[in-house]
């Protein structure tokens, strides 16, 4: 069987106000913005030379004209209904009924994630069901399954840091062969951005 390998990268559309909220509570909004835009560079750097097909999730409407080069990423707009839990497993849905095999998703919160860690994912799929990067708070930053498993978004208590555990745990419970990536920083709070970016606080 041939391997077809997708990345998903689920961005916000960059709005004033709308991105970054808890982040702009003690920033304010227009830093805020700032540095999703500086966030979103960043994950468009990692990705745009890896050799694999690629499409851009965005939250509120497709752009045409941004910094996703349309020569590099499809563009899609997230499903409209439900949770982020159903935003993903749509998407996944989507990825496996065009013939994908290995498909991997990512958000554009994560600084310190890089080319070789998305390679990682990659590659631990050819021997695993489900790879998951953890994020420090809680959450991750990335997922990559082999097939639909639709518990992992379900019942799921997003933007909160039971996220990844209570994902462990549904992937432990379907006993499915999985590797965990390195631990890495999101940015969501002011000492996440201290850490990552001190220059930027």
């Amino acid at each position: 069987m041939t391997e077809k390998n997708l990345l998903m990268l689920f961005v916000r559309n960059p709005e004033l106000g709308k991105v970054k909220t808890r982040l702009a509570a003690s920033v304010g909004p227009e830093t805020a913005l700032d540095i999703y835009l500086h966030l979103l560079r960043h994950t468009r750097d990692i990705t745009q030379h890896l050799p694999l097909d690629k499409v851009v999730y965005y939250s509120e409407k497709v752009e045409e004209d941004d910094i996703w080069p349309a020569t590099l990423y499809l563009k899609k707009l997230q499903h409209p209904d439900g949770d982020l839990g159903e935003k993903m497993k749509a998407a996944f849905e989507a990825a496996f009924a065009e013939g994908y095999t290995s498909v991997v998703i990512i958000g554009s919160d994560c600084p310190q994630l890089t080319p070789d860690i998305i390679n990682q994912a990659f590659e631990a799929l050819k021997t695993n069901e489900v790879v998951i990067g953890p994020a420090l708070d809680g959450g991750y930053y990335l997922l990559g399954m082999r097939k639909l498993y639709h518990d992992l978004f379900q019942n799921k208590r997003w933007s909160t840091e039971h996220v990844f555990p209570d994902t462990i745990a549904d992937i432990e419970r379907l006993h499915l062969r999985h590797t965990l990536l390195p631990y890495l920083s999101d940015v969501d709070e002011l000492e996440d951005l201290q850490a990552n970016w001190p220059e930027l606080s």
